[in-house]
């Protein structure tokens, strides 16, 4: 298998209801605008800290910008939970079998947001050993904490302000 196979990434095209009508390449859906599902987790601590992972500079969309703890798309044929626990398993290395962990919220275009999402959270008090071609640093901040440095200029993916906003109700959302 050549290496573009094994890269290209296959992805439900969804309507305005989150109901799969196609499939696209990543790339396609978004040189298309096409709607897609993804996953978004928050790491928290017993503080109310966020681990929020800034991106490498190497990152095709977003580079060196802060994140979630985990995103990814929800790849062809596979359930949102599905997606969850993989990406987390490839971003920060840990298995979600072994964490406290709930699905906090399904949002979509409708609230302001870039795609279809379910939205979990993880229970942990220490910093994951991340996968360094994700990430290369993170730190602990409360909500409120973030929200004021995305404001204050400090470059972040573009749905993490709203996502803060509409799961731990800071600021204007």
């Amino acid at each position: 298998m050549d290496r573009v196979t094994q890269v290209t990434e296959w992805l439900d095209v969804v309507n305005g209801h989150d109901e799969v009508i196609g499939q696209a390449t990543r790339e396609d859906a978004y040189a298309r605008g096409l709607t897609v599902r993804v996953i978004n987790a928050f790491l928290i601590n017993r503080a109310g800290q966020l681990w929020i992972p800034r991106r490498t500079a190497h990152k095709r969309l977003f580079p060196g910008c802060l994140d979630m703890s985990v995103g990814g798309h929800v790849e062809h044929g596979e359930t949102y939970e599905q997606a969850f626990r993989r990406e987390t398993q490839e971003e920060l290395n840990l298995n979600v079998n072994d964490l406290p962990w709930q699905q906090i919220a399904k949002l979509g275009p409708r609230d302001g947001l870039s795609a279809f999402m379910h939205v979990y959270e993880l229970r942990r008090d220490d910093p994951p050993a991340f996968n360094p071609d994700d990430f290369s640093s993170a730190q602990w901040l409360t909500p409120t904490e973030l929200v004021h440095r995305i404001e204050q200029g400090d470059p972040a993916k573009g749905d993490l302000k709203r996502l803060v906003q509409l799961c731990y109700g800071v600021g204007h959302a």
